[in-house]
């Protein structure tokens, strides 16, 4: 399933952050990538370290948000990473890893920090089966999509183009199953608010909970 989060961070939130991240030392963004990936990788990264405490921020944003969790049920968030691009600057089609750092991959995440009106190109392109889907979001928003999935980000022309990305393992392994949650999920709510605790909410409920009894791992 793929969705977006609009305005995870606040305008003063984004503002702060790309202050922030402005201090740390950038380093070549194929130190993190695969063998395979540092052939189509052109990028800079902040220095993973000195990064933390702004990827510990961006983690407890998503945690907290309610779309998050309903989609996602995530069990973690792996290390968070803030990425440069500008002019010639792109990271062309791959997957990404099935781990990382010991833990599954079932989500990716990208958080847009750059107003688009302030750098061409650097689309992130997301591939279907038969379609691809190109994304630039507005700065503080967030793109969530499978890890599974092909996807790149189209060179930069002009200006600079920053984000943080990150990989969650969810409590729900197949995509599908987490789909259903959350379908489910939306029903009972839209039910709840238009009706109240009825009999319908409550069946509803009993075999989303059911259901979550299965499949979480």
């Amino acid at each position: 399933m793929l969705f977006t989060i609009p305005d995870l961070l606040s305008p003063s939130e984004v503002i702060a952050l790309c202050n922030r991240l402005q201090k740390i030392p950038l380093v070549d963004g194929k130190s993190t990538a695969g063998w395979h990936a540092k052939t189509v990788k052109q990028n800079q990264q902040l220095d993973a370290k000195q990064a933390e405490p702004l990827g510990k921020e961006v983690r407890s944003h998503l945690m907290a948000h309610p779309l998050f969790q309903a989609a996602a049920r995530p069990k973690q968030i792996q290390s968070v990473r803030f990425n440069r691009y500008s002019d010639g600057m792109t990271y062309g089609r791959h997957t990404d890893n099935a781990l990382m750092n010991g833990a599954r991959t079932d989500i990716s995440f990208t958080l847009f920090l750059s107003d688009p009106d302030s750098y061409e190109g650097g689309e992130l392109v997301v591939e279907g089966v038969d379609s691809e889907q190109g994304y630039k979001l507005p700065a503080g928003s967030v793109l969530v999509y499978p890890s599974t999935s092909l996807h790149r980000v189209d060179p930069v022309t002009s200006g600079v183009r920053w984000a943080a990305i990150g990989w969650v393992q969810s409590q729900v392994r197949q995509a599908q199953q987490r789909e259903i949650l959350f379908e489910l999920d939306t029903a009972r709510r839209s039910l709840f608010s238009q009706y109240g605790k009825t009999d319908e909410f409550d069946l509803i409920t009993k075999s989303l909970s059911n259901l979550l009894r299965q499949w979480v791992e």
